[in-house]
């Protein structure tokens, strides 16, 4: 297995267990606060990322297997969560991500990827031409991105209590601040 592939796939066979030992048993009153006004708790980003699971990397890693540019990923539905997640709770969710992902990482394992492979195009409905090189990369981005949202949200949880210290803590500055806010 190439090195890219090898050092992605470590990167997210780690995050079950990061989300595992940060969310699992924690009470409502740190996880219950979006990363913004607006935006997501941390029960959201974890259905996200079961989203993700179920309908995003590996059905667009075949697609471009299968079909290479001949045919564009369906779409991804990024809110799915919001609706498919009510009355479970975190804990629940945080377990079916780590399965799905459990899953996805034996599933791309089997199919026996290498460097040529990685080379291969696909098209995105919305970015035009990719390889999966870079669907790799940025699933693994992607739960970067979505664990640093979860620190917001639980940061968040505190805003008002850390008092005068919020403006030493970057994490609570962004959710208030829209020019530290991602494009």
């Amino acid at each position: 297995m190439d090195s890219f592939l090898l050092e992605t796939t470590d990167l997210l066979r780690r995050t079950p267990s990061v989300l595992r030992d940060l969310l699992v048993g924690l009470p409502a009153s740190w996880s219950d606060t979006p990363d913004k006004p607006e935006g997501w708790r941390p029960r959201d980003v974890v259905g996200h990322l079961i989203s993700g699971e179920m309908t995003n990397w590996l059905d667009r890693t075949r697609r471009i297997l299968e079909a290479g540019t001949s045919r564009a990923f369906d779409p991804f539905d990024r809110f799915a969560m919001l609706d498919r997640d009510v009355g479970r709770s975190l804990d629940e969710l945080v377990e079916q991500f780590a399965t799905l992902r459990a899953q996805n990482l034996e599933t791309l394992a089997a199919l026996g990827l290498g460097d040529a492979d990685l080379d291969r195009r696909g098209l995105h409905p919305a970015l035009g031409e990719v390889t999966l090189r870079e669907l790799l990369a940025t699933w693994s981005v992607h739960d970067l991105d979505h664990v640093s949202q979860i620190y917001a949200g639980l940061a968040g949880s505190r805003d008002a209590a850390v008092g005068p210290w919020k403006v030493y803590a970057g994490i609570l500055l962004r959710r208030t601040d829209p020019a530290a806010q991602p494009g």
